[in-house]
């Protein structure tokens, strides 16, 4: 009879876990397949470095919206680099680059699960979580220099499959960090708070807005 009991008792463990698994592969085909290495290519002009508007010069010809104060941070950062220093640009001495920059140079890798999208990068800054699960934000956020990272996928031209996933990322963060090279600068609280929309574009790349 304890056999058997036993036995019955597998039997339905093993079924809950198929019913489970066929839930999971239900749910998995509704995410989109983002596999392989995507390198980040930005149009720039030649000698300048990633700007996040390829469409402007980089530095000030980027026009961010500064405060007279960071607006200064900029102008030295690039009379410094001028003569030879790393002026406003932590990168430089093989730090993290951090959010938003890391976003910009390193090969990536996408792997994609119904509660956590991982973004692999590299060098200084290895990896991303973005969580999808519905979380709400939590009140003690460890600094890192990427942040963390809340997302939901969007199912934006109906097809039943995910299609854009929008993702806010909030700090505290490690710092300093810079946007670009020329030491275009960040809040130097580290207090930032980046939103990006990730997606397919026609011509097979993943494009993201921060």
């Amino acid at each position: 009879m304890v056999f058997r009991s036993l036995t019955e008792a597998f039997t339905l463990a093993a079924a809950v876990m198929v019913a489970v698994g066929g839930a999971l592969a239900a749910d998995d085909a509704k995410f989109p397949n983002w596999e392989g290495p995507w390198r980040p290519v930005v149009p720039q002009m030649p000698g300048q470095a990633i700007r996040f508007d390829p469409s402007k010069p980089w530095g000030p010809g980027q026009e961010a919206p500064l405060t007279p104060k960071y607006q200064k941070v900029l102008e030295e950062s690039m009379a410094d680099q001028a003569n030879g220093g790393m002026g406003n640009y932590p990168t430089a001495q093989c730090l993290p680059g951090g959010m938003p920059r890391m976003m910009t140079y390193n090969t990536q890798e996408y792997v994609i699960t119904p509660k956590t999208t991982y973004i692999l990068l590299g060098n200084q800054d290895p990896y991303r979580r973005v969580y999808t699960d519905g979380r709400p934000w939590p009140t003690d956020i460890e600094p890192s220099y990427r942040g963390y990272s809340i997302g939901t996928w969007h199912d934006e031209d109906g097809d039943g499959r995910y299609d854009v996933l929008e993702v806010e990322t909030r700090g505290p963060f490690k710092g300093h960090r810079a946007y670009d090279a020329t030491g275009l600068p960040l809040h130097f609280d580290n207090m930032s708070i980046f939103k990006e929309r990730f997606y397919l574009t026609r011509w097979i790349t993943i494009f993201c807005t921060t």
